[in-house]
């Protein structure tokens, strides 16, 4: 191993200069501010402050999900955000992603917010076991850096894979195999109890041998202590109405969100393209008049009202029913993760088979059957019903 990739933090280890000292408290203030800035733009920076001598350790530490930093050897950065970067690295001699967060100090707000979705993840990752949940395998808070480490993904996001891929390109086999590892860990994540609130194609992680796994829990919640929420969670283009208009909601928002990430899959394409995230927001929730150019004097408007990204007509019929079930304005009406893996490995079985997929209706259960006739018959009717 290339010891310019993977160094030992120790190694890269110096003394931080000091602050210098301004006339007045504003300046002050807005100097330590510049100079924090431009401390944690530095390419080291970040995994240098994990190896501060004068930190306490904080109670997080005796946690059992506590990294032994000694064991920690941080790699080349492959991404970043507006308060994170994800380096690659080894552990304990194995490949791992470390995410390291950066907590500000002059933003209260911000630092709150960053540190309980900090300890979200980790509470919520530190305890999912599944193929298709990507897997936690320690975390560290070392203020103002905190790091969680995980299995390292070696091809990246769905979305990067998607954006190599020609539009409508994906063959049917390769569909079903990546909607399958998608729907699993998600029927996986309900079981616990868990809504992810961001799932999309960017959350959604390959490995070597092109399996999916479910990541990024930093807005994730028990289902039990969402169903008070309110408010905008996870990213507009893939995010279901209830929440864009910030009404109650349940775990069928990830149901909507699987809706538009498979459509992701059938055509290889950004959903609501060519809209800015507010724009789709408005589209998919509100009735949005949209002026339309057409000519060079004409000047044209048309009514939106629930829109969803269009379907292609090379899509398979029972493919776009479950799509637009999955991202029906209902939430009651989108099916649950059970029924939408049943589906796909019906039409799994099917193309393996070298069988057309069945239409959706087709695949509705014996106690769906027994639900709904009971709600045809009167409790006081005669007519026997039998489960």
């Amino acid at each position: 191993m290339a010891t310019t990739c993977f160094r030992p933090r120790w190694l890269r280890k110096q003394k931080s200069k000091p602050l210098p000292f301004s006339s007045t408290s504003s300046t002050l203030n807005s100097d330590m501010e510049n100079l924090e800035k431009k401390r944690f733009d530095s390419l080291e920076s970040w995994s240098m402050l994990l190896e501060s001598d004068n930190v306490e350790a904080s109670k997080e530490e005796k946690e059992e999900w506590t990294a032994d930093l000694s064991q920690l050897f941080i790699g080349n950065k492959f991404a970043s955000g507006a308060h994170s970067r994800i380096y690659r690295g080894i552990y304990k001699q194995k490949a791992v992603a470390v995410k390291m967060v950066r907590i500000p100090t002059h933003d209260q707000e911000t630092r709150n917010l960053l540190e309980k979705q900090f300890k979200s993840e980790v509470d919520l990752l530190s305890r999912l076991l599944h193929p298709n949940i990507v897997q936690f395998i320690a975390a560290c808070k070392r203020p103002p850096v905190y790091c969680i480490i995980t299995e390292y993904m070696s091809q990246g996001t769905l979305r990067m894979y998607l954006n190599k891929k020609e539009p409508y390109s994906l063959s049917i086999e390769t569909i079903l195999r990546l909607a399958l590892d998608i729907s699993r860990g998600m029927q996986y994540l309900h079981s616990q109890g868990v809504i992810h609130r961001d799932l999309k194609s960017n959350n959604l992680l390959l490995n070597d041998e092109m399996r999916v796994k479910v990541a990024d829990f930093g807005t994730s919640c028990l289902e039990t202590q969402c169903r008070a929420s309110k408010g905008n969670m996870g990213t507009y283009r893939w995010m279901a109405p209830e929440m864009i208009k910030e009404k109650q909601y349940t775990k069928k928002v990830d149901v909507y969100s699987f809706g538009i990430v498979l459509w992701e899959l059938t055509t290889a394409l950004l959903p609501f393209q060519g809209m800015t995230p507010v724009q789709a927001a408005f589209a998919v929730s509100e009735k949005v008049v949209v002026l339309h150019q057409g000519g060079p004097w004409v000047l044209n408007h048309y009514l939106m009202e629930n829109e969803r990204p269009q379907l292609p007509a090379s899509c398979q019929p029972a493919l776009a029913n479950l799509i637009r079930r999955c991202w029906s304005a209902n939430p009651s009406k989108r099916p649950d993760f059970s029924y939408i893996v049943a589906a796909l490995e019906k039409y799994d079985k099917c193309v393996k088979d070298g069988l057309p997929l069945p239409s959706h209706s087709g695949l509705v259960n014996q106690s769906m059957i027994f639900e709904r006739l009971k709600g045809c018959i009167s409790t006081s009717s005669s007519v026997p019903v039998y489960s």
